[in-house]
Formats: structure tokens, C-alpha cells, sequence
């Protein structure tokens, strides 16, 4: 690999468009930078898939990103940080990031009491990689984590502020609520935009740490380090890749971006074919 430059742009990946979250968190923190998203849309979700599946797909996303002569490779899917991260760093020379360490510091960090409800996919619960991060970060803390399925599809049907939202929510967090956490992780790059009527639940008393905005501010760090900080004369902008175009994929993906997407090619990332 050619020597890193600070004009190169940051590759961001996800197994679908959830992980534009960061991507616009990334741009509102770094204006400054290009940025080159792939969401692996034709093979989500890779939280069903084994573990040597999402790592063969995560090498694949992140050689993908690197042939776009990217400086740094930001993991924005919980399923592939804890199944591949270890794996890419090793095999790639530049650096890579996830997004359960910058969340799970910034949780302690914001936690009074150290009561941290953790919530995500079923394959985030289930590989407890948070808890072991938090642990790691604060041996004291106390981690309470849930599974929240339905909260994926809820935002993809733009189902943010419904009745049956608020329900839902209910049933899944009363139980963090009565374990008196101060602290909530969103551990799914959908969750922020649940994040109004969560703070609602919690009646305001709760503190929301978005995975996404951590993980920008990581990037940052890394970048500043290396010296890989774009000129903030210049204006950034964002190039979009998927694997499959489905036909809701730009109404949900701007919804997450918070702007308009242009730009946007259909790719294939499968070495087998």
C-alpha cells in the first residue's frame, strides 16, 4: 500500500444504509473530509450469518474500500466490529476502526452510577462484545443489556414517533428503567433515530450515547495522531456504493443522512462471482 496522504478520503462500511448514521456524523465533525460509503446491501443482514461468513464479507468491503485508495476504514455495523475487526487489522495496513469501543468509553465516561443499559440487534446481544468493552473500561460498571429487534424495522418504516413505537419501547426497556440506569447505549446505527422517543420513555433523565458520534470522534483522533487531517479549507463530500438498489433504499438511507444522496452506483464486492 502507497504512503497515506491527508487527501484521501475515510471509507466507511455497513452491511446496509443504517451505518450512514455515522457517515453523517463523520461530516458534521470533519466537513473537511471525503468520504467513500459501501453498504453491502445485497447480503444484509450479517447479523444471521456465522462469524467466519461476516469476517469473509467484511475483508471483502474493506479490499473494496482500500482499491478506492481510502485512508482510514471505519466499521459501522456492530455485526462485523465483533466478528472481523481483530481479523482486518491484522490483514490491512492502515487504520481501522469499529464502532463498540468508542461507544462503550463514551458510556462510562457518562454514567454516574454505573448502571449501563445496552441495547441492539440479537447478534450485538448475543456476542456481548459491550459488555465486555464496558467491563473493560470500568470493571465496576454494572451492564444490563436487552435485545431489540423490532426497533430495526420500526425506523425503516419511518415509524419513529407512532403509537405503536411508543409501545413498544415500553415493553422492552421498562425493565432498564426499573433497574435505574443513567446511561443507554445505542448499540445499532438505526437507533438514533429512535433517540426522541427514547428520551421520551426515560422522561429526560437518561443520558443517549449515539455509537455513531463516538466513533467520528475517534476517527478524528486517529486522524489528528497520524496526521491525516484533511485542510478544513477544502468542503468534503460523500460517494455512495450498494450492493443491490432496492426501491426504498434512498427515502430510508436520506432519512439517516439527514440530506439528499447523490452519487450513488450499484457495485458488486463478491470475489466469487
Amino acid at each position: 500500500m502507497s504512503k497515506l496522504n491527508a487527501d484521501q478520503p475515510i471509507g466507511v462500511f455497513d452491511s446496509g444504509i443504517g451505518g450512514l448514521t455515522v457517515v453523517r456524523s463523520l461530516a458534521e465533525l470533519l466537513p473537511s473530509e471525503e468520504i467513500v460509503y459501501l453498504g453491502d446491501t445485497a447480503r444484509l443482514p450479517y447479523g444471521t450469518k456465522s462469524a467466519e461468513t461476516i469476517r469473509r464479507f467484511a475483508h471483502e468491503d474493506t479490499e473494496f474500500l482500500i482499491e478506492r485508495q481510502v485512508k482510514m476504514v471505519i466499521v459501522a455495523c456492530h455485526s462485523a466490529t465483533s466478528a472481523a475487526l481483530p481479523f482486518l487489522k491484522k490483514d490491512f495496513k492502515l487504520p481501522i476502526i469499529g464502532v463498540i469501543e468508542p461507544g462503550a468509553r463514551a458510556a462510562t465516561k457518562a454514567s454516574k452510577n454505573r448502571r449501563i443499559g445496552v441495547i441492539g440487534t440479537p447478534a450485538t446481544i448475543s456476542a456481548g462484545e459491550y459488555e465486555r468493552a464496558i467491563l473493560a473500561a470500568d470493571p465496576n460498571a454494572r451492564v444490563i443489556a436487552k435485545s431489540t429487534p423490532l426497533f430495526v424495522p420500526l425506523v425503516e418504516e419511518d415509524w419513529v414517533d407512532k403509537n405503536v413505537t411508543h409501545q413498544v419501547i415500553a415493553e422492552y426497556l421498562t425493565s432498564l428503567r426499573d433497574d435505574k440506569i443513567d446511561t443507554l447505549l445505542l448499540g445499532c446505527t438505526h437507533y438514533p433515530l429512535l433517540a426522541p422517543a427514547l428520551d421520551r420513555f426515560f422522561e429526560h433523565k437518561v443520558k443517549l450515547v449515539d455509537s455513531g458520534d463516538e466513533t467520528a470522534q475517534a476517527a478524528h483522533e486517529v486522524l489528528k495522531k497520524m496526521n491525516l487531517l484533511r485542510d478544513t479549507s477544502h468542503h468534503g463530500s460523500c460517494r455512495f456504493y450498494l450492493t443491490d438498489l432496492s426501491p426504498n433504499f434512498r427515502s430510508i438511507g436520506e432519512r439517516f443522512l439527514g440530506e439528499p444522496m447523490h452519487d450513488v452506483i450499484r457495485v458488486s464486492v463478491n470475489h466469487e462471482g
